[in-house]
């Protein structure tokens, strides 16, 4: 089986869960393709999600998908009957033709890369364009209910009955939320399931029996900074620790909407030196934190929405970190820490018990090196991720057709052996008025193309043209997705600037920096497309182009526009790189793979010209011996294979 992973948003910095569970079934030989609808809030990510062999794929701007919907209502590929009926019958606000236009794209994606059946996590947005996805491809899907995505999130019970009817199975984490769900949908009870979340504990350093005792004991918190973190209560509990006499920090680890709240409310309470709001990190330095942690406190509650923690990781990171728990009797975290044996549990909302709870495990030092290692041994028993991923894949391998091999990935994979990639630095881009145009003369020549855009213009408008190649074309995901590659890739990101600073002409920095974070991100998709030549459509595609010459050994030609971005010297000594192009200046030529490009505009009359050919179809600026010589040129470079 060829398992699908769908998500709203990919990767969040609190859903490790997420992580750990994909990277087990990689581990036991599953073979996953992550889609996110929407990419990342931050830049920020963990390090552990570099062991992914999937890489995460992104849908295109809402903008793309509407010109996709376009052609969709033109093909009878609409589900407009089902849109009618989910807003008729949950309004507006669940938004169908978003999800329709999401599971359009989603549908081709995963059917292209063979997928069988798609999971997804949370019962809301995700879930819902999963079941639309499943209309329209026929690919079955499974979902991990959470807590507060059903029970606020999706806020509908009849779109959730809908759902969990229409999915295979539903796991969700806890006994508790399993209940829920199955008094919420009693017609689906049979296939819910309960799924515990599970952790990876190589990540975890076994504990040690001598474990060090900080003179001043530590108390950790992680979380979003939300009301149902009960983080206020937690500071109250501090004012009260102050207040008994006793000496400890406590440090808290996440953001949030309540961080200026929580700042007012540390500085009122006189406790700016004890308590200290940290902001998000990155999982390695949450572990250290663990690590030389004494205490570990979450105060969750149900906030006046009626949201509430059903299960948090970081309680179980906690014990997996053979560190006491100091949390409240809330939903699922009584499966997790037993009370009086891997921590105390006080009832939610009670600043004095919760103090109380922290204050006796200030004050003995024996008690939370006890708690610790009850703990690190509860995982070990029944939070494995080896352990709770079993009832996962037993669920997956009892569905039709689990045991059957996807043919349609292997055989694409095979015919894109020598793949071209067309490097679009922007687009539209009216510098390049034939670009269109140009793909379409490369088709029935049977070029293999991937035109890959590296940054959307929103502002363009569209022509009809453009409209039919928009679904056609591959986009780099947003910037952030951009940024979190480049930090990720701190050793390479260095090195590749330290070659451009060794270079006695070089691109201008800005250009360069802007590029070099393009090429990073198009590593994993070449190869994915089993990319050998790369054509660069303008000289700020050259850059990135060759960056990508340097990192995966593929050939490299260029289209040089005529008034280039890039200094002269540095063009005609990137040139020298290429195994040819199209050139508008002749001098830069220096044999007969340099061609001169037919398709380049300087004059105004020139550009119309160039308008008009894109508008009408037919080709006023050059002909089919012009494009017949491209097309040959761009099959002869493509074979020559890279040595990935």
């Amino acid at each position: 089986m060829r398992l699908g992973y769908l998500y709203s948003r990919y990767p969040v910095l609190s859903q490790t869960f997420c992580d750990a569970e994909m990277l087990a079934l990689e581990r036991l030989g599953f073979e996953l393709e992550i889609g996110s609808v929407h990419p990342p809030l931050t830049s920020l990510r963990h390090e552990h999600i570099t062991c992914l062999r999937a890489t995460i794929h992104y849908a295109p701007p809402q903008e793309i998908l509407k010109i996709s919907e376009k052609s969709a209502k033109t093909d009878g590929k609409w589900p407009l009957n089902l849109i009618d009926r989910h807003e008729r019958k949950y309004g507006a606000s669940v938004k169908a033709e978003q999800r329709a236009r999401n599971a359009l794209y989603f549908a081709d994606h995963f059917k292209r890369r063979g997928v069988d059946h798609v999971h997804v996590h949370f019962a809301n947005r995700a879930a819902h364009t999963a079941m639309f996805l499943k209309e329209i491809s026929g690919i079955s899907f499974s979902v991990t209910a959470h807590g507060q995505d059903f029970m606020k999130d999706l806020g509908n019970d009849d779109l959730l009955r809908e759902i969990c009817a229409a999915a295979e199975f539903v796991a969700a984490e806890t006994d508790y939320s399993r209940d829920l769900l199955r008094q919420r949908c009693p017609d689906s009870a049979a296939k819910i399931h309960r799924v515990y979340n599970g952790m990876d504990l190589t990540r975890f350093s076994p504990p040690n029996e001598e474990v060090s005792i900080n003179q001043m004991p530590r108390i950790i918190s992680i979380g979003r900074l939300v009301a149902f973190k009960g983080f206020e209560y937690l500071i109250d509990a501090c004012a009260d620790l102050v207040r008994r006499g006793l000496e400890f920090t406590c440090e808290i680890i996440g953001d949030g909407p309540l961080r200026g709240d929580l700042e007012e409310r540390i500085r009122k309470l006189n406790l700016s030196d004890r308590v200290h709001l940290l902001g998000s990190l990155s999982q390695g330095a949450v572990l250290e934190k663990l690590r030389s942690a004494d205490i570990f406190a979450l105060a969750s509650v149900t906030d006046k929405q009626g949201a509430s923690d059903v299960f948090p990781t970081v309680i179980i990171e906690a014990m997996a970190a053979a560190r006491p728990v100091v949390s409240t009797r809330l939903a699922g975290i009584p499966e997790s820490v037993v009370h009086g044996e891997t921590g105390l549990l006080v009832p939610p909302g009670d600043t004095m018990a919760l103090a109380e709870a922290l204050s006796r495990l200030i004050e003995e030092p024996k008690l939370r090196l006890q708690y610790g290692r009850a703990a690190r041994a509860r995982i070990e028993q029944h939070f494995r991720i080896e352990h709770t991923v079993k009832p996962l894949i037993e669920l997956l391998q009892k569905m039709p057709g689990a045991t059957t091999k996807s043919t349609q990935h292997s055989a694409s994979q095979s015919e894109a052996a020598t793949a071209i990639a067309y490097l679009i630095d922007r687009w539209p881009d009216r510098d390049l008025p034939l670009l269109e145009r140009e793909l379409e003369e490369m088709k029935p020549r049977h070029v293999p193309i991937v035109p890959i855009v590296c940054e959307l213009n929103s502002r363009a408008r569209y022509t009809r043209a453009m409209e039919k190649m928009a679904p056609s074309l591959e986009f780099l995901p947003d910037q952030m997705v951009i940024e979190a590659e480049w930090r990720a890739n701190h050793a390479l990101a260095q090195k590749l600037e330290e070659d451009r600073a060794q270079q006695s002409v070089r691109a201008p920095s800005a250009i360069f920096l802007r590029q070099a974070r393009f090429a990073l991100v198009l590593i994993n998709l070449l190869r994915e497309k089993k990319v050998s030549h790369v054509h660069a459509t303008s000289s700020r595609a050259l850059v990135c182009a060759l960056v990508l010459k340097e990192l995966l050994n593929v050939t490299v030609s260029a289209t040089i526009e005529a008034r280039p971005a890039l200094p002269r010297e540095w063009i005609q000594n990137a040139l020298s790189e290429c195994v040819g192009g199209r050139l508008r200046d002749r001098k830069f030529a220096r044999d007969s793979s340099f061609i001169v490009d037919k398709t380049t505009f300087r004059s105004a009359p020139q550009r119309a010209l160039g308008r008009i050919s894109q508008k009408s179809g037919i080709d006023l600026t050059a002909g089919t011996r012009f494009w017949q010589e491209w097309a040959e040129l761009l099959m002869r470079w493509s074979r020559e294979q890279p040595k990935w």
